[in-house]
């Protein structure tokens, strides 16, 4: 019981906080799901139960009827069935899984005119769980030539400062950085500590999360450049981030869907758009190791969702990369729809004629899985149980394949997100590891 009511108060404050992460901001219903596993951890086989609890008003609810699916991670329901709350509490059995990976306990409740929805994932045997995708014969073989195609393009690039974004203690400049002899480039923002001496500062890349937009906060993260990193924020689609909301509105919208472009030339991997985007990521290492003011030593990759992933496809790409940061990543095992289980975002699985055997092939040239088998930089990666955008299947696909120095911190209750701590504490940890 005191371990109930410690996790209650602790969802109550983060409810407070919080503006749109699992409990709604201002919310006047709050669930409570407690696996009988406090890590919400199982071994294949065993049975699972979740004690649930709802409360409206801060009120426990008495005699209401929850219903529930069951199903495994991202896969439709496999049993149904419903719950009578008694002072506000009940309990749902999960059951098990003979095979490694997450179950989820589907919820919803109607109270008044309004329904209301919430889950809960559980592992089994999650450090057993391997990836569907095999890495092809020539793999590092087709990455090692397109690396010499674009060392063989000389590095330029052209930098501007922006006052508007320049500190006390930091400077700040748009980076115009072109990709290739195609004319492809990407934008980023680079933040330096101010009077930066010669040889003095780790150099950290981020990448961007998934989408057709703008880099919208360049100063949410200052603090890299304040610790005395150097930090570039890029994004990958040739759009420089001056350009108005409007303008940026009309080109997401010409691209159909804000992910349509991770479905361009899917089936030819030397023309999948996602390939430019990868060797992007190594050219920005190129730029961020000509620096001056870089320590010769430190180079971090650090990122969320596809920025996640793109971290781990630069730390498999290029070995001067020594530390890798990684939010649940994204492109992970997206082929996990052969086998019957969740695949990684973009979930090409969803989207009609995406499957073809040609495809499927391509994606295995891109799978993350694949690229963190080659990562040899110390790596740290979170994730939540909870997330149904990067599902932790997914998660665990990619972290039981690395090979390198690293560690997860393991967030259940997250969704699709991280909070302003868990971030913070990532800088902490590069500055922890610096060589």
């Amino acid at each position: 019981m005191k371990r109930i009511s410690l996790l209650l108060c602790w969802i109550m404050l983060l409810c407070i906080g919080a503006k749109a992460e699992n409990y709604p901001y201002r919310s006047d219903v709050l669930w409570v799901t407690v696996p009988n596993h406090a890590d919400w951890l199982y071994k294949t086989g065993e049975k699972a139960t979740v004690d649930i609890q709802l409360y409206q008003y801060g009120i426990p609810q008495d005699g209401v009827t929850i219903s529930y699916e069951l199903g495994d991670d991202l896969m439709p329901a496999d049993a149904k069935g419903e719950v009578v709350l008694k002072k506000g509490k009940a309990t749902i059995a999960m059951g098990t899984m003979k095979k490694p990976g997450f179950r989820d306990c589907r919820m919803t409740v109607k109270l008044g005119n309004q329904t209301y929805k919430h889950h809960v994932k559980v592992g089994f045997s999650v450090d057993k769980i391997q990836p569907y995708t095999k890495m092809p014969a020539d793999f590092q073989d087709f990455w090692k030539k397109n690396k010499e195609e674009l060392a063989a393009f000389p590095l330029t690039y052209t930098k501007e400062m922006v006052k508007e974004y320049c500190t006390d203690k930091i400077d700040c400049y748009l980076i115009k950085l072109p990709v290739n002899k195609r004319g492809h480039a990407v934008y980023g923002y680079l933040t330096y500590p101010k009077n930066a001496k010669k040889g003095s500062c780790p150099v950290v890349l981020c990448p961007p999360g998934a989408g057709i937009k703008t880099i919208k906060e360049p100063m949410k993260r200052k603090y890299y450049a304040e610790q005395g990193c150097i930090r570039l924020e890029i994004e990958i689609h040739g759009l420089n981030p001056t350009m108005t909301t409007e303008e940026f509105k009309d080109i997401s919208t010409a691209f159909g869907h804000e992910s349509n472009y991770l479905n361009i030339n899917l089936d030819n991997k030397d023309n999948y758009y996602m390939k430019r985007v990868y060797l992007a990521c190594v050219r920005s290492i190129d730029l961020l190791t000509s620096l001056p003011e870089w320590d010769g030593k430190n180079v971090i990759v650090q990122g969320g969702s596809q920025g996640g992933a793109l971290a781990l496809v630069t730390a498999g790409l290029d070995e001067r990369v020594t530390q890798c940061v990684a939010n649940h990543p994204a492109l992970s095992d997206m082929a996990g729809f052969e086998a019957g289980r969740a695949d990684g975002y973009p979930h090409f699985s969803r989207t009609p004629g995406m499957c073809t055997p040609e495809k499927v092939k391509t994606m295995a040239y891109y799978d993350v899985v694949n690229f963190a088998r080659l990562v040899k930089a110390e790596t740290y990666i979170t994730w939540g149980y909870n997330d149904d955008v990067c599902a932790p299947t997914t998660s665990y696909a990619a972290y039981n394949v690395l090979t390198c120095p690293k560690e997860a911190l393991i967030t259940p209750i997250n969704e699709h997100w991280t909070s302003d701590v868990t971030e913070r504490g990532q800088l902490e940890w590069i500055l922890k590891h610096l060589k």
